[in-house]
């Protein structure tokens, strides 16, 4: 059974939706509504669209949207129940007794149990004389004890089965163990997945304990091994310690490369140091970055690797408005390797003296060629020119072409003209990409929602029509009853929606969005606030109902004719032959 509808209106009144998404999106009023850059998806240009009067959002790039509780759904990765749960415990309100399946909710609270737990073994593990190798290791990379405690780490013991069965006393089973991804199960047999690794507890924002890295002392398997996703982690979601990063006030954030980076990097004084967790930033983590921190300082190895990840980083960074400073270390491979060799001071005055992103890629475009030559200028001006294309800021661009054409002896002009020429063929690329896109239907055929619409475009913007026409006129809903409209949706998805809003409605409960969150998934809910943000200035007069009305049953008289008129043909035939079957007797 759904939790009742009288404790969701309790709880949406206790929680406006732009509050809630303020804490992750910074909203700015536009309108009648606030837009922002959305969470869900990287984009230059606010897309993303929170309506005050509705208590709905909508992003026109990628199409999520809802109310505040599938908004929750997806920004924490929670299931209908857990998200509801979140917005209650905000709230002081207690959860309801019964009436719902908290099946999946207690699952996670059960893993985030064992995973706590498996915190604890690791870490007494490595206190303990077991411990050795673990302690040897993290002795030898400078770490002090206070900071092996105020990070949890621990130690898995070189031997199959020692977590597993510490577990199993503590009343977990091996089914749950296989869920958090903390042993490995085969056919006829299940073992640790981590051994002899110096183990790193992965804590989220909110202080659980989601998964765990390990870092191999012996010679066999990966040098770093990290939690396989879960049903309380996602990798592309997640970043290494800033459970301590969030709490510090500069919205300054240094993104190291690896657990031993951040550890060295915070000893020496700096909280405000995260990393990734094995893998190269992605966007959803660029996005979360982004609701801690204004400008980010990228701290990643020298070498290739490093590098490459680095121009990666600054990509995706830009795309959600967060600027970029480059660290840039002498004498180092890395910030431990340079903080034990100069010292914290010396790296607090490298973190100032960091360059930009843009001065960055143009030191890159001056390494790479002989500057020279006047072949390493040319090559370099290439690469400058594409550098300078990628800036957002038209004044920042002039800035640089100003510079880049003064050191190269040449005319700014020239400069601007290359530069404009660039900007002029990306348009044309992304207009062509488009135009194929649309020429060769691929949107259509990626709408794994409503499928049906591509092959009835007309009569599933009339659904949609009635929909956002009920959902605005609920008091209509007896006259389109009248209609006997029920058999008229051609969409199976649209038809759905019209069902869960007659049956709220007859049971006398309000019509909006959260109403339906329980029975919709969040991708569904987000095809539901489009209907209704695309339609909210449009849909507003009976004789519109009436006229999409009028679609549907056009397309259903069609339909029948079209069956009378093989039918007709099918008992036309059979009758000739019974005639002909007769003559011949």
């Amino acid at each position: 059974m759904a939790i009742s509808q009288d404790f969701i209106q309790q709880l949406k009144s206790r929680h406006d939706i732009v509050s809630i998404i303020s804490s992750y999106v910074n909203l700015k009023r536009h309108g009648r509504g606030h837009t922002g850059l959305c969470p869900f998806h990287s984009e230059k240009t606010p897309s993303f669209t929170v309506y005050p009067d509705t208590q709905s959002f909508y992003c026109f790039g990628c199409g999520a949207g809802g109310d505040v509780i599938t908004f929750v759904r997806q920004i924490e990765n929670l299931d209908y129940v857990e998200a509801v749960k979140f917005l209650a415990d905000k709230a002081g309100l207690p959860m309801p007794e019964d009436g719902y399946d908290d099946s999946a909710a207690r699952l996670r609270t059960r893993i985030l149990e064992l995973n706590r737990e498996a915190a604890r073994f690791f870490h007494q593990t490595l206190l303990s004389a077991d411990g050795a190798r673990g302690r040897s290791y993290l002795v030898q990379r400078g770490l002090s004890p206070k900071i092996i405690t105020k990070y949890g780490l621990g130690y898995a013991p070189d031997r199959w089965n020692d977590l597993m069965y510490h577990l199993q006393g503590k009343g977990f089973s091996r089914d749950e163990m296989e869920k958090a991804a903390v042993i490995v199960r085969r056919a006829k047999s299940a073992y640790d997945k981590f051994r002899d690794r110096v183990m790193f507890p992965i804590i989220d924002i909110r202080g659980n304990v989601v998964a765990f890295g390990g870092r191999r002392l012996g010679e066999q398997g990966p040098k770093y091994m990290n939690s396989d996703d879960t049903p309380v982690f996602k990798k592309s979601r997640n970043l290494f310690s800033l459970n301590f990063a969030k709490n510090v006030k500069e919205r300054r954030l240094i993104l190291a490369e690896g657990y031993m980076d951040v550890i060295s990097i915070f000893q020496g004084g700096f909280e405000n140091v995260v990393a990734t967790l094995g893998t190269a930033l992605t966007g959803e983590q660029a996005r979360l970055i982004s609701q801690y921190a204004d400008e980010v300082v990228i701290a990643y190895d020298s070498d290739q690797a490093g590098q490459a990840a680095t121009r990666r980083a600054i990509g995706l960074l830009g795309e959600v408005g967060v600027k970029t400073r480059i660290l840039r270390m002498e004498g180092a491979k890395d910030p431990d390797e340079f903080i034990k060799k100069f010292g914290a001071t010396r790296f607090k005055l490298l973190l100032d003296g960091s360059s930009n992103a843009t001065d960055f890629m143009l030191s890159k475009a001056r390494e790479a060629v002989d500057m020279d030559t006047q072949d390493g200028k040319v090559d370099f001006l290439k690469k400058a020119v594409q550098v300078l294309a990628d800036l957002s800021n038209p004044l920042e661009r002039e800035v640089y072409m100003a510079q880049i054409a003064q050191e190269l002896s040449i005319s700014k002009d020239v400069m601007s003209l290359q530069v404009g020429n660039v900007l002029k063929s990306r348009r044309k690329k992304e207009a062509a990409k488009e135009w194929e896109s649309i020429a060769t239907n691929q949107k259509a055929y990626a709408d794994k929602i409503n499928p049906q619409s591509a092959q009835y475009p007309r009569e599933a913007r009339a659904e949609e029509g009635i929909i956002a026409y009920l959902f605005k006129n609920p008091d209509a809903l007896a006259w389109v009853e009248e209609q006997n409209i029920q058999d008229l949706f051609v969409t199976d998805f649209n038809r759905s929606v019209y069902d869960a809003i007659c049956m709220l409605l007859h049971a006398g409960a309000d019509l909006s969005l959260s109403a339906l969150s329980s029975s919709f998934t969040p991708v569904q809910m987000g095809r539901i606030s489009g209907i209704l943000a695309k339609s909210s200035e449009t849909v507003n007069e009976p004789q519109q109902l009436a006229d999409y009305i009028d679609v549907l049953r056009q397309h259903k008289d069609k339909w029948n004719a079209d069956d009378i008129k093989h039918s007709s043909v099918d008992d036309l035939r059979r009758l000739q032959n019974q005639i002909k079957s007769q003559k011949f007797k």
